[in-house]
C-alpha cells in the first residue's frame, strides 16, 4: 500500500488579466498537510505550479499518480486554478462541459470528462480524493471586484477571454454533475469541490496570506479537528465557515456513502 498525491496551483497565466494570488499557496498548503499529518512521504507528493502546470504536464502527473494503483492505496489530486466551461454543440441544445484552466488554457482546457475517464479506470479498493478549488460555471460576465472585499476575486475565466464561444445563460444550460463514470459505474473517488455548478469559488486574503476560500477554511478545519475528520463532517463545517465569511459558494461533496463517511485521506 502507498500514499501519493499531486497538488496543482496556478497564479500566473500568460494573460496578466487572469492572474490570481492564492492558488500556489493552496497547493503547498495541501502538500504540507499531507506530508506533515498523514502518511505521505515528501517524495510521493508532487507540487506543480504556474508555467509548469500545462495541460499536458497536469494530465501526465495524474496518469502517473493513478498508474499501477492497487487496493489499499491512498491517492490525492488537488487543483487550485481558474475554472471555465466549454460549449458542447454536439446536441440540439447548447450545453457546456465544466473545465479547469491549466497554464496554457489559451490552447486547451482540461475537461471534466477527461478527469472522469481516468478516474473511472481506477481499480476497486483504491481510495482516491479529488479537491477542486476553482469555479465550475460562468455567468457570461466577469466580476470586476467587490468594494467590501477588495482582495476577493472569482476563480472564473470567461470563455471569451480564451477566444471561445460563451453562452448568454450558462447556469440554465449546465449539465448536472454525474454520479457515475463514463461507463455508468459508480464514482470511485471522493470529490470535494469549492462550489456548486452555478457558483464561483473565490480567491481572497486571509491575514497576510492569499488562498482560495475553500482551501483556506478546509485546511484550518482539518487542523482544528486534530487531523481526524470525516469527509461528511468537513463538508458540513466548511459550508458553515464559508457562509460566515460571506462567501457565496456552497462546497460540494460527492462519492459513495461509504467514501463520504471515511476519515480524510485514509
Amino acid at each position: 500500500m502507498s500514499s501519493r498525491a499531486v497538488c496543482v496551483g496556478i497564479n500566473e497565466y500568460p494573460k496578466s488579466s487572469m492572474a490570481l494570488r492564492g492558488c500556489v499557496n493552496d497547493a503547498h498548503g495541501w502538500a504540507e498537510l499531507l506530508t506533515g499529518h498523514y502518511d505521505f512521504a515528501r517524495d510521493d507528493v508532487l507540487v506543480v505550479t504556474d508555467a509548469d502546470a500545462t495541460k499536458r504536464s497536469v494530465l501526465a502527473a495524474v496518469d502517473k499518480l493513478l498508474a499501477g494503483a492497487r487496493k489499499g492505496d491512498v491517492l490525492v489530486f488537488t487543483n487550485s486554478s481558474h475554472g471555465t466551461y466549454r460549449v458542447d454543440d454536439s446536441g440540439d441544445d447548447d450545453v457546456y462541459d465544466e473545465a479547469l484552466c491549466p497554464y496554457d488554457c489559451d490552447d486547451d482546457v482540461i475537461l471534466d470528462d477527461e478527469l472522469r475517464q481516468r478516474l473511472g479506470d481506477v481499480p476497486v479498493g483504491v481510495r482516491v480524493t479529488v479537491v477542486l478549488d476553482s469555479c465550475h460555471s460562468g455567468s457570461g460576465t466577469r466580476d470586476a471586484g467587490d468594494l467590501d472585499h477588495p482582495d476577493r476575486r472569482p476563480r472564473f475565466c470567461d470563455p471569451r477571454l480564451l477566444g471561445r464561444r460563451a453562452l448568454d445563460a450558462p447556469r440554465e444550460r449546465s449539465r448536472p454533475r454525474r454520479a457515475t463514470g463514463t461507463s455508468g459505474a459508480p464514482m470511485r473517488e471522493v470529490l470535494l469541490a469549492g462550489c456548486r455548478a452555478d457558483q464561483y469559488s473565490f480567491d481572497d486574503r486571509f491575514g497576510d496570506r492569499f488562498q482560495g476560500a475553500m482551501s483556506h477554511h478546509a485546511q484550518a478545519l482539518i487542523a482544528a479537528a486534530g487531523y481526524r475528520i470525516s469527509y461528511e463532517r468537513l463538508h458540513r463545517q466548511l459550508g458553515d465557515a464559508l457562509r460566515a465569511g460571506q462567501f457565496e459558494q456552497d462546497p460540494q461533496l460527492e462519492g459513495s456513502a461509504a467514501g463520504r463517511r471515511r476519515q480524510l485521506f485514509t
